[in-house]
C-alpha cells in the first residue's frame, strides 16, 4: 500500500518539474520586445542585451521569490501549528513594509544593507509581536488567527502610509507597496540570493521543525530545543521577507495558498513537503507573472495584483474548508 502511494507520487513530482521548465522557458521569452526560442542561437546583440540584463534575471527572481515565500509561510505553519499563518497573515510583510518607510524617512541616505537590517529587526520584531498575541489570547478557532493576522497587518501598513503621507514619500515608498518584477534587471537581483543559503538552513533543520509540529511539550520531551528553533525560524523568517521586499516589494498570499495545497495532496509531514512547496510556490509565481505580462499586452499589470485575485479566491475556499472540517 505503501509502495503505491509513493508511485502516486511520483508523477506529480515529475509534472510539476515539466511544468517548472516549461514555464521557466515561457517567462524568458515572453515580453514586448522581440525575442524567441527560436532564434535562441542567433541573437542580435540587442537581443542577447535584453536577454542577460532583464529576461533572465526576471525568471530567476521569479523563481527564487516564489519558492521562498512558500517555504517561510510552510515554516510559519509549522511552528504555529496553523495552517493559515503565513507571512502575510502574521503582519511579517507589513512590518518589514513599515521597515523601509522608517528607513527612508529618517535615514534618506541609507544603503541597501542598511535598509535590508531594519527592515528585518522591523519583521522579526512584528511577527514576534503576532505570535505573542494569539498565544496570550489563545483563540481556539484557527480560521480567526489569520484573520486577526490581517487586522494587524492593515493596521501597520496604515501606520505606514500615515508616515509616507506626513514625510511626503509617498513617491519614494510605493514601489514597496505593490509587488512588481517588471523593474527587475541584471543590477538590483543580486538581494534575493540570500535567499538561497537560508532554504539550505531550513532543509538542514528540517527534522527538527517536523518534530515541533507534535507541540511544544512533545518537543521539548524529544530533546529538542524548542524555544531556540522557534527564534531561528522567525529569524529566517523576517530575513528572507526582508530581502524580497526590498527587491520586488510585496507579494501576497504565496506563504499560506502554495503549502496548503501542496499539504491536500501530498500530506502534512514537513520534511517530505519541502521541496515539492519550494517548486511549486516558483511555479505559481512564473505562471501569475506570465498572466501579468500578457493579459493586457503590450501593458503589464504588477504581479500583486494577478496573485491578490487568484490568491484571494483560493484563500478563501481553503478557509471554507478548513470551516468545514
Amino acid at each position: 500500500m505503501e509502495g503505491s502511494k509513493i508511485e502516486n507520487r511520483k508523477p506529480f513530482n515529475w509534472i510539476m518539474i515539466a511544468l517548472l521548465i516549461v514555464f521557466t522557458v515561457v517567462s524568458i521569452f515572453t515580453g514586448v520586445n522581440d525575442l524567441s526560442i527560436r532564434n535562441v542561437f542567433s541573437l542580435t546583440d540587442t537581443q542577447r542585451l535584453i536577454l542577460l540584463t532583464t529576461r533572465l534575471p526576471r525568471t530567476i527572481s521569479l523563481i527564487l521569490a516564489g519558492s521562498t515565500l512558500a517555504i517561510s509561510g510552510l515554516l510559519m505553519q509549522q511552528l504555529t501549528q496553523n495552517k493559515f499563518v503565513s507571512p502575510t497573515t502574521a503582519g511579517t510583510l507589513a512590518s518589514a513594509r513599515l521597515g523601509i518607510v522608517t528607513a527612508i524617512i529618517f535615514f534618506s541616505h541609507s544603503s541597501l544593507t542598511q535598509k535590508t537590517v531594519l527592515a528585518f529587526i522591523f519583521s522579526l520584531i512584528g511577527t514576534f509581536t503576532f505570535i505573542l498575541f494569539v498565544r496570550s489570547v489563545k483563540i481556539k478557532n484557527a480560521v480567526m488567527i489569520p484573520l486577526v493576522g490581517l487586522m494587524f497587518g492593515n493596521i501597520v501598513n496604515s501606520l505606514s502610509t500615515y508616515l509616507a503621507v506626513q514625510y511626503e514619500v509617498v513617491q519614494n515608498t510605493s514601489s514597496w507597496l505593490q509587488g512588481n518584477f517588471s523593474l527587475i534587471s541584471s543590477t538590483n537581483y543580486q538581494l534575493l540570493f540570500l535567499s538561497v543559503p537560508l532554504l539550505f538552513l531550513i532543509y538542514l533543520l528540517a527534522y527538527y521543525f517536523t518534530i515541533m509540529g507534535l507541540g511544544k511539550d512533545v518537543s521539548i520531551e524529544l530533546g529538542v530545543p524548542y524555544g531556540l528553533l522557534e527564534l531561528a525560524g522567525v529569524t529566517i523568517v523576517a530575513l528572507a521577507t526582508s530581502a524580497i521586499i526590498l527587491t520586488v516589494g510585496s507579494i501576497p498570499f504565496v506563504g499560506i495558498v502554495v503549502p496548503n495545497l501542496i499539504s491536500l495532496k501530498k500530506g502534512d509531514h514537513f520534511g517530505k513537503i519541502l521541496f515539492p512547496t519550494a517548486g511549486f510556490g516558483a511555479l505559481f509565481l512564473l505562471v501569475t507573472d506570465v498572466l501579468s505580462r500578457t493579459l493586457i499586452f503590450p501593458y503589464e499589470i504588477p504581479i500583486s495584483v494577478v496573485i491578490g485575485v487568484v490568491g484571494s479566491v483560493l484563500f478563501l475556499y481553503l478557509l471554507l474548508r478548513g470551516e468545514s472540517k
